[in-house]
């Protein structure tokens, strides 16, 4: 009972990976920087920051929070170049590599010809792994 609970959960979050990267595209990959209004109040002009620093930034950063169902919580992008994902307890240790990897192949997709950084943290922040995608070479680096 318990491997084929394992296998279905497996099977759905390798499905909604998939998911990820294959409809990522969706995205638009503007690269305007979004300059803080001076009329938005605190809260907004944070909640711009929150998940990009630019327009681009911020809309893949949202894009990833509300298509994820559940595996991450919070998600930002710096520079067009890094993003970091803050998961959930639902991920399970052994899917982080995966969900690293279908991140930085729709990171890419939406940011192409650069090389990029995505960093994985757990629920309470402590940064669980790093994955470095070197455009040249499509490849993809993990440390942690």
């Amino acid at each position: 009972m318990m491997k084929s609970l394992s296998k279905i959960r497996h099977f759905i979050v390798t499905t909604l990976l998939v998911l990820i990267v294959a409809t990522t595209t969706a995205c638009a990959s503007s690269s305007t920087a979004t300059v803080p209004n001076p009329t938005l109040n605190r809260r907004q002009a944070y909640t711009q920051l929150e998940t990009g620093n630019s327009l681009a930034g911020q809309k893949f950063g949202d894009w990833v929070i509300s298509t994820s169902q559940g595996l991450i919580k919070d998600a930002y992008v710096r520079d067009n170049n890094k993003l970091g994902v803050v998961i959930t307890e639902q991920v399970k240790p052994t899917e982080v590599k995966t969900l690293a990897k279908a991140l930085t192949m729709g990171f890419h997709q939406n940011f192409p010809n650069q090389d990029l950084t995505v960093m994985m943290y757990a629920p309470d922040k402590a940064k669980v792994l790093t994955a470095k995608y070197n455009a040249r070479d499509n490849n993809i680096e993990y440390q942690g």
